[in-house]
């Protein structure tokens, strides 16, 4: 019988060597390890190649929460190549962040460009933020599509002078390819979108046969790309679906490591059995949740924001997976069709309006809209008063100089009371009109961004202050929302450190999106990555005048290409659709 050699056998000792450097050989052909220059920096391996870019100088605040560090990042072929003192390599463009901050590119969890990127796709109230990746599809996606729901919808392609050309995502996604965009683009499939493939806008329940339809069209779109399932639950039809057929759609989502992002049912009255029905889908779906731009709305509700807290905390603690994002401005923006009671969409647009024109229909909706607790998310109920209403975007030209008027200014001009108003405009509008709403309070919306599983949305579709795009009055998020934090609740407030708004931009939407490549400064990353002075970043946008560009934005880099480079927009395109983990190519 063969003996074990004593731990201090010269032979044993040698033949342990050999082992020990054969295995790191190994490691280190099939590039598990990375070779270290002097500084202990870790570089790429082919070192003969020079980088494209050098970034020297800058407080590296890589996202992940830790303190700024000091260093160099060496970026080639669109990635993070080497991290370290990168003095004597060659390169072929050196950018000095003396005194700026080197940051991960912002992730935007609600875009809402999908149509807009079309316009103008180098998207320039997006780039000036910082955003280098955009989430978008709420609940109405941009696919799947079929012909009855282009013409519903043809009002908006026109406005955009767009033609839909696609419908699946397949065909939307290669139209982004060839075309270019300025940022990273994700979507979902909205399941209003599904819904209005098989059963329209009415006020029906699926079969089980139509069900089958619905799911296989996620299952579609997951295998195109798509991210995870998606439901706008104010906005009609999407609050004709039951709990049941939302599980059955997520659950189809979950087959494909897809994510569930909801807009609830109620953000003001009803708001903890809303979080209650997207805790009870993520449970059963078996998927993870996100919640859209929480908040607590109405002034009824307002100072409700720790409890809304503290059931999401308890959520966490049971092991369901649930997050949320905020955009941290006391108003939302929203269709102002989402005033009116939910019976009176059923069918669609064109039935709405002629409900609105019949006197005993109107009254109807009146008698809705000024009673309180009518169970459905009574947005009228929540304002303080017409006045906190902002007209921000019309289709109409001849109500172009409403924008930026308060619905108490409308009233006034067309000598009516504020909800004949609220009915008129949509009526000459065709439904189309979009409106600020000033229903939140500051401390409610402090909370929210403080809590360690919030991240950040714009809810904006990406603009410009020029052109077609620049001829609409967004609400002041389209263009400020990241750097509105660094100023307002960094800076001047100090609600948050650097570093953790940092994390929320960053590595904590990439984790939330599975995004495992991107969101944080590291070896082999993506080089998603912005520059800007700390001190002076900050927002221009305004509610009586949105149309400006954020300033501060030195330097933003979309997969290692600047799209802003000295505070100038290049016009390059580097961007790249993100498609989710079931997308299969065909």
């Amino acid at each position: 019988m063969a003996t074990m050699p004593l731990p201090f056998d010269p032979q044993h000792r040698r033949n342990r060597m050999r082992t020990v450097a054969l295995c790191l050989l190994m490691l280190f052909s099939a590039g598990t390890l990375r070779p270290q220059n002097s500084t202990g920096a870790a570089v790429d391996a082919s070192q003969g190649e020079p980088f494209d870019i050098v970034i020297v100088n800058g407080r590296i605040v890589d996202g992940t929460g830790s303190p700024w560090y000091s260093s160099q990042i060496g970026i080639r072929a669109g990635r993070i190549a080497a991290i370290g003192d990168l003095t004597n390599t060659p390169r072929r463009q050196t950018i000095d962040a003396l005194g700026k901050v080197v940051a991960p590119g912002f992730i935007d969890m609600l875009g809402q460009s999908e149509l807009t990127v079309l316009v103008d796709p180098r998207l320039p109230s997006k780039i000036f933020q910082g955003i280098t990746t955009e989430i978008t599809g709420e609940g109405n996606s941009v696919a799947p599509l079929n012909p009855s729901m282009i013409a519903a919808d043809r009002a908006e392609y026109d406005h955009l002078k767009i033609t839909p050309d696609w419908t699946t995502f397949q065909e939307y996604f290669a139209r982004l390819e060839h075309q270019g965009m300025g940022i990273n683009m994700a979507s979902y499939v909205g399941a209003t979108s599904v819904r209005q493939m098989v059963l329209g806008d009415a006020d029906v329940q699926p079969t089980a046969a139509q069900l089958v339809l619905m799911e296989a069209l996620v299952n579609k779109a997951m295998l195109d790309g798509a991210v995870g399932l998606s439901t706008a639950l104010q906005y009609s039809p999407a609050p004709y679906a039951k709990t049941g057929e939302l599980i059955a759609l997520a659950s189809e989502a979950a087959k494909f490591g897809g994510i569930y992002a909801t807009h609830m049912r109620s953000e003001g009255d009803a708001e903890p059995e809303a979080i209650d029905e997207a805790i009870r889908i993520g449970r059963e779906a078996h998927i993870p949740v996100q919640i859209w731009h929480l908040k607590v709305s109405g002034k009824a509700n307002w100072g409700h924001m720790p409890q809304i807290v503290a059931r999401i905390d308890s959520a966490r603690a049971a092991g369901v997976d649930i997050g949320a994002n905020t955009y941290a401005y006391t108003a939302w923006f929203n269709t102002f069709s989402a005033f009116i009671p939910p019976w009176a969409h059923d069918g669609g647009d064109a039935r709405l309006i002629e409900r609105l024109q019949d006197p005993v229909t109107r009254a109807r909706i009146r008698k809705d809209l000024l009673t309180p607790n009518g169970g459905w998310d009574n947005e009228w109920q929540a304002i303080p008063g017409p006045e906190a209403i902002l007209i921000s975007v019309v289709q109409n030209p001849e109500l172009v100089p409403l924008q930026g008027k308060r619905l108490s200014e409308v009233a006034a001009m067309w000598n009516e009371d504020p909800i004949d108003a609220l009915c008129d405009l949509l009526i000459r509008d065709k439904a189309f009109t979009e409106v600020a709403v000033f229903g939140m309070s500051e401390p409610d919306v402090v909370l929210a961004l403080r809590q360690p599983w919030v991240s950040i949305d714009n809810d904006s579709q990406g603009t410009a202050p020029d052109g077609l795009l620049g001829q609409e009055h967004p609400h002041p998020r389209a263009y400020g929302t990241f750097p509105r934090i660094l100023r307002k609740y960094v800076r001047e407030e100090h609600a948050l450190t650097l570093e953790d708004a940092i994390r929320k931009f960053t590595a904590l939407p990439a984790q939330q999106m599975r995004l495992s490549d991107r969101g944080v400064l590291k070896l082999g990353m993506w080089a998603d990555v912005v520059i800007f002075d700390p001190m002076t970043i900050r927002d221009l946008a305004t509610f009586e005048q949105p149309n400006q560009l954020s300033q501060g934005m030195e330097y933003v880099l979309v997969n290692g290409v600047p799209v802003i480079a000295s505070g100038r927009m290049t016009g390059a395109l580097p961007g790249k659709v993100l498609r989710g983990p079931g997308f299969v190519t065909r």
